[in-house]
């Protein structure tokens, strides 16, 4: 899954080295990449069609409601395949991690979270966005103490009864989706994974900082205020692990 917003200029780049990779590093899986596009203006539908014709396994679909975690959501809850995965458009998290991240989810984690704070992990990136990123994830673990550490990297994977389990109880539809989610998870018992990766800055990022920074407070206050115990409920009740 690539979910994207006005990415017209990049997706004839990108979508085909993830489709030569994931064909030579995941033999023996049926991998199809669906490129979501929500919400642009762009003419990435445009190129998300032409690329769905040309490779084979690749699809594509438009919404005009913006949102990666409202498009992910749609996706995966639409998708019969047995490992759901997503990476960010611009291939900042290297796919040599990928095969990792499926096959621990394969080997019976329900969700694997690529993180670039684990040793191992190689990270080139801006000092304010550095700060940010760390500052936001020692407040993540100072308030739920959730046994993972980097909950926006963009590189996740989740077994399908996961998926369907969490995603109806994910509220938020923008960039705190991620977050909500693997709180919702480690709070309801699942089994979480992280794998290091080697992560370079998209200096073209669309992220509008100040924006999401109140967005992922206001996230934080909700989960902690009820919303982690409640979702977590649900999310127990509609949990088959091993289905």
């Amino acid at each position: 899954m690539v979910p994207v917003l006005n990415e017209a200029h990049v997706l004839p780049q990108t979508v085909p080295r993830l489709w030569s990779f994931v064909r030579q590093h995941l033999p023996g899986w049926h991998v199809i990449i669906t490129i979501a596009d929500n919400g642009s203006q762009d003419g990435t539908a445009e190129q998300a069609r032409l690329l769905a014709e040309r490779l084979e396994g690749v699809r594509w679909w438009s919404t005009p409601i913006a949102g990666r975690g409202a498009a992910l959501r749609r996706a995966w809850m639409q998708s019969e395949q047995d490992v759901l995965a997503y990476v960010d458009v611009d291939l900042s998290s290297d796919l040599q991690a990928l095969p990792t991240l499926v096959e621990r989810v394969a080997e019976g984690y329900d969700v694997a979270v690529g993180s670039r704070l684990l040793p191992g992990s190689q990270v080139t990136r801006r000092l304010h966005r550095e700060v940010l990123s760390r500052g936001y994830s020692a407040l993540i673990a100072a308030l739920f103490a959730p046994g993972f550490g980097d909950a926006q990297c963009g590189f996740k994977a989740m077994s399908r009864p996961a998926a369907r389990a969490l995603l109806p109880q994910v509220r938020d539809g923008g960039w705190f989706f991620d977050t909500e989610l693997l709180l919702l998870a480690h709070a309801a018992g699942m089994r979480v994974a992280e794998v290091p990766v080697t992560w370079v800055e998209d200096t073209d990022s669309r992220v509008r900082i100040l924006p999401t920074v109140a967005a992922d407070l206001a996230g934080l206050a909700r989960m902690k205020l009820g919303g982690s115990r409640t979702g977590a409920q649900a999310v127990r009740r509609a949990w088959s692990p091993g289905e």
